[in-house]
């Protein structure tokens, strides 16, 4: 008989007895639980004490949270939390060197436990805290736990980052001004200040002027990673919190400081691996920089402005400066005018006399003027060429510059995702980016002459425009997913795919699509798929008993703790539990925290998580929804909440606890990883049939014979006689039934594609295969040439080792 579902059995231990093995009962008030324990071992004051987790995070156990507590965990009975709160905050404040240190190495432990920070800041252990802090006459260890212990306190929220005085934040803020100091210290005095900056202004106002640009950047060139890491987060937490003015003069200073050169080199190029934190930091950066273009691209232009005007004007005088330089002084207004709007023409503005006109459409609005400017300025002789070489076309055949220019920075804000806020996991970002300054600018220097290029291997006209574009398009974005390290190396690669390049790949694609809508090969495709979603599944279970590294994320910043979950070997348990950083492969032993797949009831991804309808109150971020996932398990239906790290984990996790509830595969991966097994799988069986055009329908099948006495006495024939297709048979004493011969219908389309199976169902079933040899036949089987099994049915006589070859169907 199963145990009732409210009592749990677990052990019970404490320093210097034995343990107790008791079943808890989930109904019973914990302070009789606690009665009971403490009578067990002959201890008084029952209310002096708590159990907690023996291992992992070692979590106190409270009414709110006991029903997280599974069959076989193990507990410890210790000091309660309000007694060890007590017995800290006077250990603080001793005297004695020794037992203050250990006081607030215990204190950062236990901190990360709600129940025991409520009961240190109930005792106005903060205000505790802040006196080591100002006072300043502690440095060293003493002040590392201080600051790990204040981290964790703020974590919970019971107290608000606003309520922090001036002399408090300041000495922070001197910790991280500081040449001579420790690094712990200095590390953990940056994640403080950045949790400071998105609390409020006033906050941020005060970081912004005490601690400058120019100190981050010395933070930045150290050697030491993590340091490197904190002000590289403070400095990205500044600029999410400045306005689009601050912003925009911080990102000048930057510039002006040569960040980029500096990340380039030193941070990318690093002998080190990128960690995924700092990769999110470059994107944010990335991201920030070229959202500097937003307003720009979102501004049309004003045909009214003067300046605006003089900034058009200046652009037909790059290009036509020799032809309109002296003469037209001495033109009339018409004929100056007329001479302008041809000009305009030439340069490839649809409305000649009024080209403001085609600007106004945002986006990409003054942004594509800006870079029409920047390529005329910067790259004259290239400018010129574009121009000039187009005029002298016929007018069908000319590539119009302006018109592609106008379209191909749409492409590129498009691509650059320009105007869309940052993701708060996403670390997708263009190395090349951080090695130049006008990125965007010498980006469009490139991509405008690939158009030209493109247009002429095209042999385009005026009507082809938009499939010129879709070209470029395709070029430039394919070129970006190989990650170029520069933008020379990008101009090489995107120059190296040129149309004729791309026509070879989307003919592949395009090849593969039709070859594999045939008929009998989407037959074959079905047939072969349970067999490869099992290769999936499979694959999915292995990678979940591989594990992987979660971190925990909240509303006010990216966390720096991490967990670790797997499944066990046996595909029986999940193991989870908390990592410290820089631990990349656990073994499961140290993952103490335990889910039976048999107690999993359902998988819950994204809005439907209760982990992101917490935080629905805030600006929820769709990437964070996109890879959020929870377990609901047990009776009570916990959850065990998840945020992959990337959207491949994403789909792998999801898989594969679908997998284990016996549910169907639905991540994108999944469809991704099948029709790549298909196609291999696919090719590999057809090529045997290449350049054979493949029928819609298999070929007809004979009649049946009238009978299927196919057989010849040997016993009256002294002389070789046919038999049928087989040769001669000369068999004294003995009959062979050629039943096989039904069987040559099977030509090699039809066999291929769809297999033995599909023999029909008045074929006989023959019990052993057999080959032929003069007059005898011996076991072993053989194929003939149409690649028909055959097959015959043999009664006496003796088997001879020779064959001889088959041919049916020929």
């Amino acid at each position: 008989m199963p145990p009732p579902k409210d009592v749990v059995k677990i052990a019970i231990q404490m320093v210097g007895a034995i343990p107790q093995l008791i079943e808890l009962q989930q109904t019973k008030p914990l302070a009789s639980v606690l009665k009971d324990v403490c009578d067990a071992w002959s201890l008084p004051n029952a209310e002096h004490y708590a159990l907690q987790y023996a291992d992992g995070r070692q979590t106190y156990i409270t009414e709110s949270n006991r029903g997280e507590i599974k069959n076989g965990s193990i507990l410890r009975l210790t000091t309660s939390p309000d007694q060890e709160a007590e017995r800290l905050y006077n250990g603080i404040r001793s005297n004695n060197v020794d037992v203050k240190t250990d006081s607030l190495k215990k204190l950062a432990s236990l901190s990360q436990d709600v129940t025991f920070a409520q009961e240190f800041i109930n005792r106005n252990g903060l205000k505790l805290i802040f006196c080591i802090v100002e006072e300043g006459n502690d440095s060293g260890e003493i002040l590392a736990h201080t600051l790990k212990a204040f981290m964790e306190l703020m974590e919970h929220d019971f107290v608000s980052w606003e309520t922090l005085s001036a002399a408090f934040i300041k000495k922070i803020v001197s910790y991280v001004n500081m040449n001579a100091m420790d690094a712990s210290v200095q590390q953990l005095s940056l994640s403080i200040l950045e949790n400071m900056v998105p609390s409020s202004r006033l906050l941020f106002d005060l970081v912004k002027k005490e601690v400058t640009v120019d100190r981050l950047l010395t933070h930045l060139q150290v050697t030491n990673a993590q340091l490197q890491l904190k002000a590289m987060a403070l400095l990205i937490a500044l600029l999410l919190a400045a306005t689009d003015s601050e912003r925009r003069d911080m990102m000048e200073y930057l510039r002006e400081k040569n960040i980029r050169q500096f990340i380039h080199k030193n941070i990318i190029h690093s002998p080190e691996p990128l960690g995924d934190e700092m990769a999110h930091y470059l994107y944010v950066l990335q991201s920030v920089s070229l959202n500097l273009y937003d307003r720009r691209m979102r501004t049309s232009m004003d045909p009214y402005s003067q300046e605006q005007r003089e900034l058009l004007q200046s652009l037909r005088q790059a290009a036509f400066e020799s032809e309109s330089e002296a003469p037209t002084s001495n033109f009339s207004t018409e004929r100056r005018r007329s001479l302008c709007a041809k000009e305009f023409r030439k340069l490839g503005f649809t409305n000649n006399s009024n080209p403001a006109e085609d600007l106004r459409r945002a986006p990409p609005g003054l942004l594509a003027l800006d870079n029409m400017l920047y390529f005329s300025r910067h790259t004259p002789n290239a400018y010129s060429r574009f121009v000039l070489e187009n005029s002298s076309r016929e007018d069908k055949h000319e590539c119009p510059f302006a018109r592609s220019s106008i379209q191909l920075t749409l492409i590129l804000c498009e691509i650059l995702h320009i105007g869309e806020p940052c993701s708060e996991t996403a670390q997708a970002f263009y190395p090349m980016f951080f090695g130049q300054d006008h990125f965007f600018e010498e980006l469009f220097c490139i991509c405008i002459q690939l158009v030209n290029k493109t247009w002429k291997e095209m042999r385009a006209t005026q009507e082809d425009f938009d499939k010129v574009l879709q070209v470029v398009r395709e070029q430039i974005t394919r070129t970006l997913s190989l990650k170029p390290t520069s933008l020379e190396l990008f101009k090489t690669r995107v120059n190296a795919l040129n149309y004729s390049e791309i026509l070879k790949l989307r003919q592949t694609e395009r090849l593969h699509q039709e070859e594999t809508l045939a008929v009998p090969v989407l037959e074959l495709r079905e047939r072969l798929k349970p067999e490869l979603l099992e290769l999936i599944r499979q694959q999915r279970l292995l990678r979940l008993c591989e594990g992987t590294l979660f971190r925990k994320i909240s509303s006010r910043r990216r966390q720096d703790k991490l967990w670790y979950c797997r499944l066990s070997p046996n595909h029986k348990v999940l193991h989870y539990g908390d990592v410290e950083e820089g631990v990349q492969s656990p073994p499961i032993e140290s993952l103490t925290e335990k889910i039976p797949v048999a107690d999993m009831k359902a998988l819950l991804i994204g809005k439907e998580c209760p982990h992101t309808k917490e935080k629905s109150s805030g600006k929820q971020n769709k990437d964070v929804l996109e890879l959020a996932f929870s377990i609901v398990y047990d009776v009570e239906e916990y959850c065990l909440n998840f945020v992959a790290p990337t959207r491949y984990e994403f789909c792998l996790w999801t898989d594969g606890l679908n997998v284990l509830l016996g549910k169907e595969m639905t991540s994108e991966r999944m469809q991704t990883d099948l029709d790549v097994l298909l196609s291999m799988e696919l090719k590999l069986r057809l090529l045997d049939i290449e350049n054979i055009s493949i029928p819609d329908t298999p070929p007809p099948v004979p009649k049946p014979p009238s009978n299927l006495n196919f057989c010849y006495d040997f016993s009256h024939a002294e002389h070789t006689q046919p038999c049928a297709n087989l040769g001669a048979f000369p068999r004294p004493g003995g009959y062979l039934h050629t039943s096989a011969m039904l069987l040559h219908y099977c030509n090699t389309t039809s066999y291929l594609l769809r297999g033995p199976k599909s023999l029909p169902p008045w074929c006989p079933a023959p019990p052993r295969a057999y080959s032929f040899s003069d007059g005898c036949c011996s076991d072993k089987g053989v194929a003939c040439d149409c690649l028909s099994t055959v097959t015959a049915r043999c009664w006496g006589g003796q088997g001879s080792a020779s064959p001889i070859s088959c041919r049916f169907g020929q």
